[in-house]
C-alpha cells in the first residue's frame, strides 16, 4: 500500500488541525483516524516527531495541561497554512480518494476471503455429509455431536 501522506503533507496537514483548535498528540492521531473513517491512524512515532519539528520551526506552540502537552498554531503557522492554502485544498482532495481507495481494496479482501470461506465450509459439509468411502470424514461419523461441534468451532 502506498504511503497516505507524500512527503511533506501530514506536516500541512498537522498545521491545519492545530489551527481548526489546540490539540494534544493524541487527539490529533484520533482526528486523523475519524477523517479517514478508521482506516488510517499515523502512530506516536509518526505524529510526535513531527509536532516536535513544527514547534522548532516556531509554527505550533504548546502548553502542559493535566501532564499532556497541547499543541497550538502560532502566527507564522497561519501565515504557512495561508501561503500553501492551494496545496491544502488539493490535500483535502487527496485525502477523500485515499479513504475511497483505501475501503475498496478493503472491501476486495473481505470479498475474497468471504468467498474462500464459503469455499472452505462448503467442501466441510460436503465432505460432513459424504464421508468419504467409509462414511466418515475428517470430522468422524456424521452422527458423531462431539465432531460436529469441533467442526463448528473450527469454521468460527
Amino acid at each position: 500500500m502506498p504511503p497516505v501522506f507524500a512527503h511533506g503533507r501530514l506536516r500541512l496537514y498537522l498545521l491545519k488541525l492545530l489551527d481548526e483548535a489546540p490539540r494534544h498528540g493524541y487527539e490529533v492521531i484520533r482526528l486523523l483516524e475519524e477523517r479517514f473513517q478508521g482506516l488510517y491512524a499515523p502512530s506516536a512515532g509518526t505524529v510526535y516527531p513531527r509536532l516536535a519539528k513544527l514547534e522548532a520551526e516556531g509554527l505550533v506552540t504548546h502548553t502542559t495541561e493535566g501532564g499532556r502537552k497541547v499543541y497550538a498554531i502560532t502566527d507564522a503557522g497561519r501565515a504557512e497554512l495561508a501561503d500553501r492554502s492551494g496545496e491544502l485544498a488539493d490535500l483535502e482532495l487527496e485525502i477523500r480518494e485515499s479513504v475511497a481507495e483505501l475501503a475498496a481494496e478493503i472491501r476486495a479482501d473481505v470479498r475474497g476471503a468471504a468467498g474462500d470461506l464459503r469455499r472452505e465450509v462448503r467442501a466441510a459439509a460436503s465432505e460432513a455429509r459424504h464421508g468419504g468411502a467409509t462414511g466418515t470424514g475428517e470430522y468422524g461419523d456424521p452422527g458423531d455431536k462431539e465432531s460436529w461441534r469441533a467442526a463448528k468451532e473450527e469454521m468460527r
